[in-house]
């Protein structure tokens, strides 16, 4: 018999046995995957009044979930069978293989009337083809924020079915920085595409930040990067958390940026969204340069530009930062 996506809310006794005063308050999330941003996830939502089921294979992960108030389950079936009716999951694990063994696992466990939110950086077309396979109604969740979300909270760009993503409202709410730091862009695949053009983005916005500060760098005067940053951050036209992050880094490497390397990692999605502009027949030059730049970075040294890219993406994903010997 077909169920309704219901609200995920049950009365039954599924509290925390570390904190046995906890009673479930509002809806209850499994989540699985436990690192960084799962752990904000979790975190969110249970300062929100919510309880949450949490799974990692780092079983030391699960442990602290636990300290922290969520219900520890030792396994992905334990975890779906901790969970009421109308089961809500997220997974925050690697892109790539990770979702696929983790999707495999769960969906003979899962029905209909169940919902699987994939918070990863997965590329549009895997995540139409998961959620057409999937038992569950699937969501993706584009997510953008990094470690900063911890206090305020992410912006979220979600795909899948209208209905899911209602079921999920006041997760959403408690993980973004509120209603609107969330909405439903399209169907299956577009909250993951959106997201892959925002960190194409990314890179075109840090490319310039860094061969504005180069030429300062190398120009007429001897400049505090610091002070430069931070009164273009006050009133000016191209204030940004990113050129706060340019300030951060100044005030803690220096207007040279030290030891800093000439190095800039990344993931795949700025050259996801190259491709997909490519066969759009749409122009991105500038973001197509600033990939080129960090590809550019990995075999020769010494641009400022590449530099503060690379400590950038320390300020707004705790990224390691490459320094010099």
């Amino acid at each position: 018999m077909e169920r309704s996506l219901g609200s995920g809310c049950n009365d039954r006794a599924n509290h925390n046995p570390h904190l046995p005063g906890r009673r479930p308050t509002g809806m209850q999330l499994g989540v699985i995957g436990l690192g960084r941003m799962g752990r904000i996830v979790v975190d969110r939502v249970l300062g929100d009044g919510h309880d949450v089921v949490a799974f990692d294979l780092d079983s030391e992960a699960v442990d602290a979930a636990a300290a922290a108030g969520a219900t520890p389950a030792d396994s992905i079936e334990e975890l779906v069978e901790t969970l009421p009716e109308n089961k809500r999951i997220w997974l925050m694990v690697p892109a790539g293989d990770a979702v696929d063994a983790t999707l495999a696992e769960l969906d003979p466990l899962l029905d209909e009337a169940d919902v699987v939110v994939d918070g990863g950086n997965s590329h549009f077309e895997r995540s139409i083809e998961r959620g057409e396979s999937l038992s569950a109604a699937y969501l993706d969740c584009g997510t953008s924020g990094g470690p900063a979300g911890a206090e305020l909270g992410f912006s979220l760009m979600i795909g899948g079915p209208a209905e899911a993503y209602e079921a999920l409202v006041p997760v959403f709410d408690a993980v973004a920085t509120g209603p609107d730091g969330h909405d439903r862009m399209g169907p299956q695949g577009s909250g993951h595409y959106v997201k892959m053009v925002h960190n194409g983005v990314e890179y075109a916005l840090m490319q310039t930040y860094g061969e504005g500060f180069e030429l300062l760098s190398e120009g007429r005067y001897d400049l505090d990067m610091e002070s430069v940053a931070r009164t273009w951050n006050n009133g000016a036209v191209i204030r940004s958390w990113l050129l706060e992050l340019c300030e951060e880094a100044f005030r803690e490497e220096g207007s040279d940026l030290g030891d800093v390397d000439d190095h800039v990692a990344g993931g795949s999605t700025g050259t996801w969204t190259v491709k997909e502009a490519l066969e759009q027949e749409v122009a991105v030059p500038l973001i197509y340069e600033a990939l080129g730049e960090r590809f550019d970075s990995r075999v020769e040294d010494g641009k400022f530009s590449r530099r503060l890219a690379n400590r950038l993406r320390y300020g707004f994903g705790r990224h390691e930062v490459k320094r010099r010997d």
